[in-house]
């Protein structure tokens, strides 16, 4: 998961597209950059680090234009090291420079086609500059002078020939503008904005809504499955459908946990989403356990909220703040290595005893991953005295790695993978583990869009809707095991 923006303006951007990152700064804590057209120049800085620190204003007043792109990284296996940061550049042809949501499933066949077929070198271990090399190479096939909508929009459908997996792009074409496009499937998130000034229209596209609507563009819709999306350096919008229609499956993910939830995906309010996951969870417990004993519904800070307010009201239950978050502690799931993850939970929260003391607790998550920090916060729970833990996730057990984009462990680090959930249970140390069913997760959101059919739920069901090439989840789950990851980061210079 990582964050993307893009913009067409009527004035200079930079400014534009640092607010842009900031408030998609949840997405990726790891690195950042952006990229603008001065004239018939590309301008790039990027670095390692959050939005805040990687750019001074030294590095913005170098960062001249009236459209630009910008990212910022999560780190997925095999994209940690400081090469890695986006956007990324070619100059030939025309020049372009490309950032990345996402994460393709056949990159080692296509990095060997790129070096022997296509003659291209690649530098990175990224998807993302095997993504830009295609979409480079295509384009130069095609054999044009000058960069044009037609020969891109034919470009982008070779890619989309090509390439396998989740993705959103957002990309710099010298010459020409911006341009965007969407996996096949609609698995990561893809929105298209626009904003009247009085110099004319601008256009912006966007991994959030929430990026629009600080920069006070219009949300106008999302970019569909297939479709690319061109905004020329006029200010011109055309779109095409770039690839044959397929199952429309956005990853329910986002509306679990990495989405803000005051972005609209697939039409759907990621807030009340999360209102729904809460409700049909209590109506869980409802069924379960009609006379239960809960004194008290207490989330986990941040992402829990919304679903954990639902509940309580719904259970008739008090809602109660018992942990305070510490700002300056990043995300712990977004974090590289299990020991960063343990130390940085007690640094990230802190319990009110008088909210726990002899009281029976129902504490809610998001979801449950590999397990750590839950067992910790159900210990921190009982040390500030509680009688009973209960521990609810608004997701159903992660059985399966997600693969288009979320670094999830390797399955034997997930606690609920080849386990019961009275394992699990037993694992975390709760006297009671509630799982959101997966038909219930289902219609939490597709509720707010009845288009909505069908969802990528693959770290849930470990059903994959892009199909996986032989061999690729064994060789992902070895990059992404935490030991293979502490000796990686013991061999890069700093």
């Amino acid at each position: 998961m990582c964050g993307i923006i893009g913009i067409v303006g009527t004035s200079e951007v930079a400014a534009a597209l640092y607010d842009g990152l900031t408030v998609l700064q949840h997405r990726g804590q790891d690195a950042a950059g952006v990229a603008t057209l001065d004239g018939d120049r590309l301008r790039l800085h990027k670095a390692n680090g959050l939005v805040k620190d990687v750019f001074q204003s030294e590095h913005m007043a170098r960062l001249r234009g009236r459209v630009g792109i910008a990212h910022c990284r999560y780190p997925t296996a095999g994209s940690e090291g400081v090469d890695e940061a986006q956007p990324f550049y070619v100059n030939s042809p025309f020049g372009i420079a490309l950032g990345h949501n996402g994460n393709l499933v056949n990159t080692e066949s296509l990095r060997r086609e790129l070096f022997e077929t296509d003659r291209r070198h690649i530098n990175t271990g990224s998807d993302s500059e095997v993504l830009l090399n295609i979409f480079a190479h295509e384009l130069q096939e095609i054999g044009s002078a000058r960069a044009c909508v037609d020969d891109v929009f034919r470009a982008v459908e070779a890619v989309h020939r090509r390439c396998q997996g989740g993705y959103a792009v957002v990309s710099l074409v010298l010459g020409l503008g911006v341009v965007a496009w969407r996996d096949v499937h609609g698995i990561r998130p893809l929105v298209l904005g626009k904003r009247e000034s009085a110099e004319g229209t601008e256009w912006a596209v966007a991994s959030e809504s929430v990026a629009l609507d600080v920069l006070g563009f219009r949300r106008e819709r999302d970019v569909l499955p297939g479709e690319a999306v061109i905004i020329t350096l006029a200010g011109e919008l055309h779109a095409r459908q770039c690839a044959a229609p397929a199952q429309h499956a956005p990853c329910i993910f986002e509306y679990v946990y990495l989405a803000r939830p005051d972005s609209m995906m697939e039409d759907v309010s990621v807030y009340k989403a999360r209102l729904r996951m809460g409700e049909r969870l209590a109506q869980k417990i409802q069924r379960l356990r009609p006379d239960h004993d809960i004194e008290a519904v207490i989330p986990i800070p941040d992402t829990a909220r919304t679903a954990a307010l639902a509940l309580a009201q719904m259970l008739d239950v008090k809602y109660r703040e018992g942990f305070v978050k510490n700002r300056y502690v990043g995300r712990t799931f977004i974090m590289s290595g299990q020991s960063e993850r343990v130390k940085s939970v007690r640094r990230k929260l802190n319990a009110i005893e008088l909210e726990f003391r002899n009281k029976v607790v129902l504490l809610v998550d998001d979801s449950i991953v590999r397990g750590t920090t839950s067992r910790q916060i159900i210990q921190m729970a009982r040390e500030a005295g509680a009688r009973k833990v209960y521990f609810a996730s608004a997701a159903p057990p992660v059985r399966y790695p997600n693969v288009y984009g979320i670094d999830m462990p390797a399955p034997v680090e997930l606690v609920a993978h080849g386990r019961s959930e009275q394992e699990v249970e037993t694992l975390l140390g709760c006297d009671w583990l509630i799982y959101q069913d997966l038909e219930d997760l289902i219609g939490a959101v597709a509720e707010g869009n009845e288009d909505l059919t069908n969802f990528d739920t693959s770290c849930f069901s470990g059903e994959y809707v892009t199909g996986m090439p032989e061999g690729y989840l064994g060789a992902i789950a070895a990059q992404r095991a935490d030991s293979v990851k502490a000796e990686l980061r013991d061999t890069v210079i700093p």
